[in-house]
């Protein structure tokens, strides 16, 4: 019996893995889009072997042009532009991958929660939309200002507001799910609970909320960017996009390079996980594919 759920198990895996790739080879601009966020993680991870210090202030380099020594050239304190921008990278994507996927564990959980509880979920489901009147910006900008500065705070201040949104989709999908035959037969055999939720809720509702999720972490990455410009969360010292671009405003119209580097490279990010999202929730929405779209 044992063998015979492994290697159904196993199967399962397989036949999920074959559709993952006869999708990517379906959609190659999904697969372009997975390359480049890759190639940006890659360069992210490996941020200390590609750039020098980000932090090196030299005052008789400021404002130096491209060169050798310095690709992008220098900012106001005479730091390494492309090391600043290296340095970025990995902030911004460690930023939006990680608060894409806490408010997936966590928005999960509460909206399967508030939709297969009725008392509980209408109690949930107010105070979510109480944090939803909250503008998620000026939400992030109050709880980032109540904490000591640094990436852990950027995440909690971002996480918060992000939350409720999930949760507003999770319990939609629930709601839907349960007045489906399948749920109905499997509670009719004394499947509850934990099982319940894992064997027949979750993955019908996978697409929906990795959609969700990109979003999410697209949101994340421009917020934490004007965390960064407003100069709260994170130290000014430490390389983000938005404070490289905070610091080059007030030189913009002799060096309006420093501020185009940090703007372009955000601007990509936020443009490659919002068509990743796009094409997931394409791909997830069975009247596109019955029409044809897909």
């Amino acid at each position: 019996m044992e063998e015979t759920s492994k290697s159904v198990r196993s199967s399962e895996t397989l036949l999920l893995v074959s559709e993952g790739f006869r999708f990517l080879k379906a959609h190659r601009e999904v697969t372009i889009v997975l390359l480049m966020l890759a190639a940006m993680a890659l360069v992210g991870a490996f941020a200390p072997l590609l750039a020098g210090d980000p932090m090196a202030i030299n005052p008789a380099m400021r404002y130096k042009p491209p060169s050798a020594e310095h690709w992008l050239g220098t900012d106001n304190l005479g730091r390494d532009v492309y090391a600043r921008l290296i340095y970025g990278t990995r902030n911004s994507m460690a930023v939006g991958f990680a608060v894409a996927g806490i408010t997936t564990v966590i928005g999960v959980a509460i909206g399967v929660y508030a939709g297969f509880s009725s008392l509980g979920g209408a109690i949930v489901m107010r105070l979510n939309d109480a944090m939803m009147s909250i503008p998620a910006v000026l939400l992030a900008i109050a709880l980032a200002s109540l904490m000591e500065q640094g990436l852990a705070a950027v995440i909690v201040a971002i996480t918060v507001p992000e939350i409720p949104r999930m949760v507003r989709v999770v319990r939609a999908l629930v709601l839907g799910i349960r007045r489906q035959p399948y749920l109905a037969a499997a509670v009719s055999i004394g499947t509850r609970g934990l099982p319940l939720v894992f064997r027949h809720v979750l993955p019908n509702m996978f697409g929906p909320v990795l959609v969700q999720a990109t979003y999410a972490c697209a949101s994340a990455v421009i917020t934490s960017a004007v965390l960064a410009f407003l100069g709260v969360g994170v130290s000014p010292d430490i390389p983000s996009w938005g404070g490289m671009m905070a610091s080059a405003k007030s030189m913009f119209r002799l060096h309006p390079e420093l501020m185009l580097y940090p703007g372009l490279a955000l601007s990509l990010l936020v443009l490659l996980v919002n068509i990743l999202g796009d094409r997931l929730s394409d791909a997830v929405d069975p009247r596109k594919a019955k029409r044809g779209i897909l």
